[in-house]
């Protein structure tokens, strides 16, 4: 199987890439049968606001729609706040997030 990484944090930040971005891509992978490694994260300010949750939600709902085959969808929490700051998500935090992805 042939796989895409759709939504890092690199790309998003870099390269400016939106959710309706990440959707078309999804939308892409989609149509030729990829499968494809969806990104979603916030950043240190969002998480430290309490506002992770609503970051995720939007970027969930920015794709989900594109999705037409869930067996061919893999979603990746991506803590941006943790990449190359020393910090790491508890496996607490972990949990927390990816029980509410699910």
């Amino acid at each position: 199987m042939e796989w895409v990484i759709i939504g890092h944090s690199e790309r998003r930040t870099l390269y400016g890439e939106t959710d309706d971005v990440v959707a078309n891509k999804v939308a892409q992978a989609q149509q030729v049968g990829l499968n494809a490694m969806v990104c979603i994260g916030e950043q240190l300010e969002q998480r430290e606001d309490g506002s992770t949750n609503e970051v995720l939600r939007k970027q969930l709902e920015g794709f989900k729609a594109s999705v037409t085959d869930w067996s061919k969808i893999v979603i990746a929490y991506e803590p941006v706040w943790a990449i190359g700051t020393g910090r790491t998500a508890s496996p607490e935090i972990a949990e927390e997030t990816h029980a509410f992805i699910r």
